[in-house]
Parts: C-alpha cells; structure tokens; sequence
C-alpha cells in the first residue's frame, strides 16, 4: 500500500472505531436504563401478592426486559469482537505507514 492509501485506510479505521467506541457506549447507557426499569418493577410489585394478575403481569415485563438485555450483551460483545479487529487493522496499517516513511526518507 502507498503512503497516501494507507493513510486513508487509517483515518478510516480511525473513524469506524469511533463509531463502535460510541455505540458500545449507548448500550451501556440504554443497560443502565433498562436496569433501573426492571428495579422500578421489583419496588412497584413489593406490596402486590405472588399470585396476583398484576403480579405476573409485571413478572412477564421482567423477562421481557431480561430478553433485551440479554440482546443488548450480545450486541456489544459483537462491537467488541469489531473493535478488536480494528485495532488489529489499525495497527498493521500503522506499521505499514511507518516503514515507507522510513524508506522514503532514508531507510533504504
């Protein structure tokens, strides 16, 4: 790859991994949420009997709630299997960069 090439390559690695760093970060914030959600849940049904509709009806938006979060896990473990990549990316590049600028400039 040529200087220029490779140094578009970087600032678009660059960019991408921004994207997942931001995205990583807006499903903590949305796990945090959902986490008081379902601790807003347990405090309403406190005073409610175990059998009663309303109970299992908040029980059921537990679990549903359970099953996004689980989704939301998923989610960001996949950001971070693609950050990881990246960076690899990243730093191949890097590497590549570094050795024409030293042979360019009398590393020959």
């Amino acid at each position: 790859m040529g200087l220029v090439t490779s140094t578009i390559r970087l600032i678009y690695l660059n960019g991408y991994r921004l994207d997942l760093e931001y995205k990583m970060q807006l499903i903590s914030v949305a796990k945090l949420n959902l986490s008081k959600s379902v601790n807003d849940l347990l405090n309403a049904g406190s005073d409610l009997e175990p059998d009663s509709p309303e109970m299992k009806a908040l029980e059921k938006r537990k679990e549903r709630l359970y099953m996004v979060e689980k989704q939301l896990d998923e989610q960001l473990q996949r950001y971070q299997v693609q950050l990881k990549m990246v960076e690899a990316e990243y730093e191949s590049v890097q590497k590549q960069i570094d050795k024409n600028i030293q042979y360019a400039y009398g590393g020959r």
